[in-house]
């Protein structure tokens, strides 16, 4: 994928209303009105919103009369997940090293850890 493509979609991404409006999406297509039905500003920022998800290639824009609906294209979420796995593994192998070192750690205050005969006094005579 390109790279001026990856960034357009965590551009896109980046938006929280934007990221409900794919949620919303991912649901069933839906016309602009429906869109912006549960958000508090002007249908012409929910267009403006639409056409960065457009231009990210997340949703396609189709025209029926004098409908207009919006429906999500998953396939470029895909793309940045498999982007994005590469992180995760190395986060994964980090986590793991850390909890061998604090294994370790552990082990050795236990064996460095004086025994209950260490503690034991002997009686007065």
């Amino acid at each position: 994928m390109a790279t001026d493509q990856l960034s357009a979609i965590f551009a896109a991404l980046a938006d929280p209303t934007r990221r409900a409006i794919l949620a919303r999406l991912a649901a069933g297509d839906a016309t602009v009105n429906e869109l912006a039905e549960p958000f508090a500003i002007s249908l012409p920022a929910i267009s403006r919103h639409l056409k960065v998800l457009e231009h990210a290639g997340l949703i396609t824009r189709s025209r029926s009369a004098q409908w207009r609906s919006s429906s999500l294209r998953a396939e470029p979420l895909r793309m940045a997940t498999d982007w994005m796995e590469q992180y995760r593994q190395f986060w994964d192998e980090s986590f793991i090293k850390l909890d061998l070192h604090l294994k370790r750690m552990q082990q050795s205050v236990k064996e460095s850890e004086p025994t209950d005969t260490e503690h034991r006094k002997d009686p007065p005579s």
